[in-house]
């Protein structure tokens, strides 16, 4: 792919001849027509193309959330570019039944603020998740008033329920209401504290798989 600034005729989009124009990030872009053909991927290729789709599949619905708070962009990178980098890298495992999430290396948040300590995570009934935590206020850039969210994705469902200001840091136990839908099955589930209106939070904390009863 090239840039260009001026041409005969300046930017241009759409295909002329074997080359296509484009506006892509505020530049003139030229790429030129794939190959038609039979191509086969090599298996390494394969493993890759994956990879991302299951990353992929599993983040999209969480692309808000990691939009505001995985990290900060970097250049031309945006944070779900950042999340979805990192997950590749890190949270994703190939097993007998194809490609799968390691839930206890998945990230819903990266930052510097403090996280939650000594998390504790018990089901109730009702489709109910009671969290308890200690009230670390006043360590680095933690205060009393950081919110606590909390992200649950049930697998078989391929559903997620998030809620990003459950209690304060302070209240050191909040109560989470599951959707019905999600009585009887399993569950990931993941904790965090973010500074409301900004997009300040902590690394996220991996709770475990509970069933909601």
């Amino acid at each position: 792919m090239a840039t260009f600034e001026k041409g005969i005729l300046g930017g241009f989009s759409g295909k002329v001849g074997n080359v296509v124009g484009a506006r892509w990030r505020g530049k003139n872009v030229m790429r030129s027509l794939p190959q038609r053909g039979n191509y086969t991927p090599t298996e390494r290729q394969e493993e890759q193309r994956q990879k991302f789709k299951t990353v992929i599949r599993f983040l999209s619905p969480i692309s808000g959330i990691l939009e505001l708070y995985f990290g900060s962009p970097q250049g031309d990178k945006s944070r779900n570019n950042l999340a979805t980098s990192y997950h590749l890298k890190n949270a994703v495992v190939s097993t007998a039944q194809g490609m799968e999430m390691d839930y206890a290396k998945v990230l819903i948040s990266k930052g510097d603020l403090r996280g939650v300590d000594t998390g504790t995570i018990a089901t109730g009934a009702g489709q109910t998740l009671d969290f308890g935590w200690q009230d670390n206020s006043g360590q680095g850039k933690a205060t009393a008033t950081d919110a606590l969210m909390v992200v649950v994705y049930a697998p078989d469902l391929n559903l997620f329920y998030t809620n990003l200001e459950v209690a304060t840091r302070d209240a050191t136990t909040a109560t989470v209401n599951l959707p019905d839908f999600m009585a009887g099955f399993d569950v990931e589930v993941w904790l965090s504290f973010n500074k409301p209106q900004t997009n300040f939070a902590a690394i996220s904390t991996y709770m475990g798989t509970v069933t909601v009863l």
